[in-house]
């Protein structure tokens, strides 16, 4: 929820893998296999899902924000809580038909004695005691972290409690407090060697900032793409959306969105595509433009194919799973998430982001 989804996969899968590798496998242990592969399975898609969640979870968010905020500069901005009020209880609907997909199909009711025998409790207490007590530079990153989470929730709650960024006029956005927690890892030691703070720039260098600059150049493009009146070009390829009805407005800007990332372009590059094309419909439509919602989050559902995503590529690598297995679970989930969002975005989503009153 709160890292980056492809971070976060890159981070878990080995965990998972290391886990799995006491299993055995092969044809004649099909239970164990059956559920090393929906560990991997549920590691991955909910990897995408929690990510769905916060505005940091994935670049796709970020890229919503951003554009929300360069198409329409007067209107109230989409908050770190406001878009976790609505996309926090998406998440949650789609993270319990997950665990029923994959309970259902892949875990049987005597996989646990077949399991119990490779997962001893006292053999996994003893590796945690191996572990040691947290070290200062774990405590530190952890308390930072927290910090950093509790101010980009309370920086602006509602309308009657309106957070503390109130005390800088609003010039205070969730950037700058992740800035300035950045800022204390550079400056706090770590206190394993002498003079080493908890950052510097010899580890920052190791970033992945071709994230941060894919980010950036698709917000170029999309304004590219207004500023020279392609969008209103290329909408007029959709006017069929005119005669959708507006109750089926939400799963089929979805279902488009999600089928445009999982066989053509990766999901940043199709938000940063389909965006600027939904402004543009919602306009002629009369409806609120955050039509784009749906379109945002239906490119994240890209849970059939490996190269759709670089968390489902990471996934298929550790070679538990096959094509086979992601198009199991990864169909009825995208159809799931479809349900859930038509289902919340006119209702929950209509109350969070007052989709009732004028875009200034």
């Amino acid at each position: 929820m709160w890292m980056h989804n492809v971070a976060t996969a890159v981070m878990m899968m080995p965990v998972a893998t290391g886990i799995l590798r006491r299993f055995p496998t092969g044809p004649d242990h099909s239970v164990v296999t059956n559920f090393c592969k929906a560990v991997i399975l549920g590691v991955l898609y909910s990897i995408t899902i929690g990510g769905m969640s916060t505005l940091t979870g994935t670049g796709v968010n970020l890229i919503l924000v951003g554009m929300w905020k360069s198409y329409f500069p007067q209107a109230a901005p989409i908050t770190f809580s406001t878009w976790f009020c609505f996309a926090f209880p998406s998440a949650l609907l789609m993270f319990l038909a997950l665990w029923g997909l994959l309970c259902c199909l892949y875990c049987s009711r005597s996989s646990g004695q077949a399991l119990s025998v490779y997962l001893d409790k006292a053999h996994l207490k003893k590796e945690l005691e191996l572990l040691g007590p947290m070290a200062f530079a774990e405590k530190m990153v952890l308390a930072l972290f927290s910090m950093l989470i509790v101010l980009w929730m309370t920086r602006s709650i509602t309308e009657d409690i309106p957070g503390w960024g109130v005390i800088f006029n609003g010039r205070a956005g969730d950037g700058t407090v992740s800035v300035m927690i950045a800022t204390f890892l550079f400056i706090i030691p770590s206190k394993k060697q002498k003079g080493e703070k908890l950052m510097d720039w010899e580890k920052c260098k190791k970033l992945p900032w071709n994230i941060i600059l894919l980010l950036g150049a698709g917000l170029a493009i999309a304004d590219g793409v207004r500023s020279s009146g392609l969008a209103n070009i290329l909408a007029e390829t959709l006017d069929f959306l005119d005669a959708v009805p507006y109750v089926a407005i939400a799963p089929a800007v979805c279902l488009i969105s999600s089928s445009i990332t999982e066989l053509i372009a990766s999901n940043n590059a199709t938000t940063t595509l389909i965006i600027p094309l939904l402004i543009q419909i919602a306009k002629s439509m009369h409806v609120h433009p955050l039509l784009m919602i749906p379109g945002a989050i239906g490119a994240q559902f890209a849970f059939l194919l490996p190269p759709a995503t670089p968390s489902n590529t990471v996934a298929f690598a550790t070679g538990h799973i096959e094509i086979q297995d992601m198009i199991k679970i990864g169909l009825p989930l995208k159809i799931v998430g479809i349900a859930v969002l038509s289902l919340l975005m006119p209702t929950l989503g209509a109350y969070v982001f007052k989709t009732s009153e004028p875009v200034q």
